[in-house]
């Protein structure tokens, strides 16, 4: 059980680098609905199963979708 706990912190800040050195901001922002999915299963690990929902839906899914389409409309060279 502590393995598994461990392989997901350690999945997880790697995720979090890679949302701080992507150049692509769509990119990023799939970077960090790994994070919150990561966090999820964390969660679920952890015996809180209605938190880990939570955290699925909200982090991942809504704010993913919502950071996505800010990104989509941004102009083509805003990321650079």
């Amino acid at each position: 059980m502590i393995w598994i706990v461990l392989v997901l912190v350690v999945l997880m800040l790697g995720s979090a680098l890679a949302v701080l050195y992507l150049r692509d901001l769509l990119s990023a922002v799939a970077a960090s609905a790994v994070v919150s999915l990561l966090l999820s299963l964390l969660f679920v690990f952890l015996r809180a199963p209605d938190v880990a929902l939570a955290e699925a839906v909200v982090g991942a899914g809504l704010s993913g979708v919502l950071f996505a389409l800010v990104v989509r409309r941004l102009p083509k060279g805003a990321d650079a």
